[in-house]
């Protein structure tokens, strides 16, 4: 049994997805993917059912700060660990989109900063 935890505003957070053993085998990779890119952006990211495919592998654009941290988050080798909002929010959006492709995924941190989508108007 998933149990909800206060969201903000104090409402109930209704995703299932709490922690990185809550994801499919394609969540937890994309999340891991992330971490190890930690900043720059995935590019054309196809949803099929509203799960990411990695296979082929999306376009990976890495940024490199010149004295920065350019590694991966520590938290790639984690097993298990609570998901940041952001995370949440990425993959509910991925569960209403269902199929399409997100043209570029920015990341910061290792976390979902933004995102841009195009839709073709019905």
């Amino acid at each position: 049994m998933v149990v909800s935890a206060p969201a903000p505003g104090g409402g109930r957070d209704k995703s299932p997805h709490r922690s990185k053993q809550d994801l499919s085998a394609c969540r937890s990779r994309l999340l891991e993917l992330m971490q190890s890119v930690n900043f720059g952006r995935i590019e054309h990211l196809s949803i099929a059912g509203g799960e990411p495919i990695l296979d082929p592998c999306p376009v990976i654009v890495r940024e490199h700060k010149f004295g920065g941290d350019n590694g991966p988050r520590p938290e790639v080798a984690a097993e298990d660990f609570l998901l940041k909002q952001k995370v949440v929010e990425l993959f509910a959006f991925f569960d209403e989109l269902q199929d399409g492709v997100i043209d570029v995924l920015e990341i910061k941190h290792g976390l979902p900063f933004r995102m841009i989508v195009t839709e073709v108007p019905a």
